[in-house]
């Protein structure tokens, strides 16, 4: 039988020098970066735990761990790509992913069409079925005083349940 299920997602990084910063696969022009393993791209990182989530995967740790060498400094883009093909062979399919960024800096909204067109052809979506919002954290908390930046992703998707 095949079930609609959502999946949720969260990743947070805080800034750091001399690293550029990625979100959703685009570079988004900043005096820093954010600090991971990877390449800390949370927005990816968070829609990576929606879908491994509403797959009833384990989470992105457990896939990809940061004791491993082979994925310092991976691009997030194509983690999510690899989280894309594994579902599948489960026989799952995303169909929606509604997320947003928390941050003061720098203003996301000029980059929402970049990331939304990186995401669509990672996961094979149309863009019209990729939803990202940009907050602020009102100057509250580590991402309002802008010692780094928040993520969070729902994710939608058909999954076959052997019941």
């Amino acid at each position: 039988m095949t079930n609609t299920v959502t999946g949720i997602g969260y990743d947070s990084h805080k800034f750091k020098e001399g690293r550029k910063l990625i979100l959703g696969g685009a570079q988004i022009p900043c005096d820093m970066g954010l600090d991971g393993h990877s390449d800390a791209d949370a927005l990816c990182h968070a829609i990576i735990d929606g879908i491994l989530g509403a797959a009833g995967k384990p989470d992105i740790g457990s896939m990809f761990p940061d004791t491993d060498p082979k994925w310092k400094n991976a691009n997030s883009i194509d983690l999510l790509k690899q989280v894309i093909e594994l579902i599948k062979t489960d026989g799952a399919k995303v169909l929606y992913i509604d997320s947003v960024i928390i941050t003061e800096r720098p203003k996301i909204l000029p980059h929402i069409a970049e990331i939304t067109k990186n995401l669509s052809l990672a996961t094979g979506l149309k863009k019209e079925r990729i939803n990202i919002k940009a907050k602020t954290n009102e100057k509250m908390g580590f991402s309002g005083r802008g010692e780094g930046l928040v993520a969070m992703a729902c994710v939608s998707m058909e999954r076959d349940f052997n019941d």
